[in-house]
């Protein structure tokens, strides 16, 4: 080989990895803070993946995200929204109403969007709905709101149930303090008495439980909440080794032998939110996207965890139902 050869290829090495370099340097990071674990969210990450993907971000190809998991820890989250600021991200993600006022007061010019089910301005996230204002905005999905509704499917599940224990999560209590509130509000109508129950981690869920089978509780609503998501295989395992028939927020507990589910859809709103953050990285402004107010509903019912508990499907749940698990 020439010496003029050697020269070029020498160049070009030194090219390859200046370039790559250069891409990295270029292409925006969004930090994404969650109270969780991966394995507890999995199938919201692919929603919100989704949501970057119809602005035309793929995650390893335009845009890189990086993760920061609190494993239920919560007092780890200060600490973690500061990395994901020194790291200066384009762009903070979070979901739930313990995370997104951590990440606002770790920075006033890093773009938040947040996932809540409680009213931002309420939270002291944004200035109204409308108009955000600042570098906060995001998606807002209802679930106190429901609570009425779940109550009153569950009922109609188990018509003679008169007592109904509410699990609560004490460290989140914006979300259980409005559950609980809309909850004994509905059973002054419906009838059922309302026992209100708390549990922040594992052992205190098997305790709660251990309480329901003492005192006899005829069903169960568990309150939306994080850090209950996180732990839907020990809530479902417990509600099936003790027969209770439960309600919950969301679809992800009746996949995986839940009774029921009715709330907004939570892939949705993660898919909206991760829209959201493209449209950030593509300029828009956050004060000038208005907090997305999710409207897609579901009931989901197992039909067949309730033929285990010995009940019969109402036919009107069965048509009002999105879908129904054989």
């Amino acid at each position: 080989m020439r010496r003029r050869d050697l020269i070029l290829l020498g160049g070009a090495a030194m090219t390859w990895p200046l370039a790559a370099r250069a891409q990295q340097q270029t292409m925006p990071v969004i930090g994404l803070l969650d109270t969780r674990s991966p394995d507890a969210i999995r199938e919201r990450l692919r929603a919100y993946r989704q949501g970057l993907k119809d602005n035309g971000y793929v995650e390893g190809d335009n845009v890189t995200i990086v993760y920061r998991w609190a494993e239920n820890q919560f007092d780890r989250l200060p600490e973690l929204a500061a990395e994901l600021v020194r790291r200066q991200v384009a762009v903070i993600a979070t979901a739930g109403e313990n995370v997104a006022p951590v990440a606002k007061a770790a920075t006033t010019t890093i773009p938040i969007v947040f996932i809540a089910s409680q009213d931002p301005v309420k939270l002291g996230l944004v200035a109204s709905l409308a108009r955000p204002g600042g570098n906060v905005t995001g998606v807002n999905f209802f679930s106190t709101e429901l609570v009425a509704k779940r109550l009153e499917h569950l009922r109609a599940l188990v018509p003679g149930a008169a007592r109904v224990a509410l699990l609560g999560n004490p460290t989140n209590p914006a979300t259980t303090d409005s559950t609980v509130r809309e909850a004994e509000s509905a059973a002054r109508a419906l009838g059922p008495q309302i026992h209100v129950l708390n549990a922040s981690t594992g052992p205190e869920i098997n305790a709660a439980f251990a309480t329901i089978v003492r005192e006899r509780h005829d069903a169960l609503i568990v309150s939306s909440d994080p850090f209950f998501s996180s732990r839907r295989v020990q809530l479902i395992n417990l509600t099936v080794r003790h027969a209770i028939p439960a309600a919950f927020a969301n679809r992800e507990f009746v996949e995986i032998g839940g009774l029921m589910s009715y709330g907004t859809s939570i892939l949705d709103a993660w898919r909206q939110a991760g829209a959201y953050a493209g449209r950030i990285l593509k300029g828009v402004k956050p004060a000038d996207l208005p907090v997305v107010q999710s409207s897609k509903f579901e009931l989901v019912i197992n039909a067949e965890t309730a033929r285990m508990l010995g009940l019969t499907v109402p036919d009107k749940l069965l048509v009002a139902a999105d879908e129904v698990i054989e």
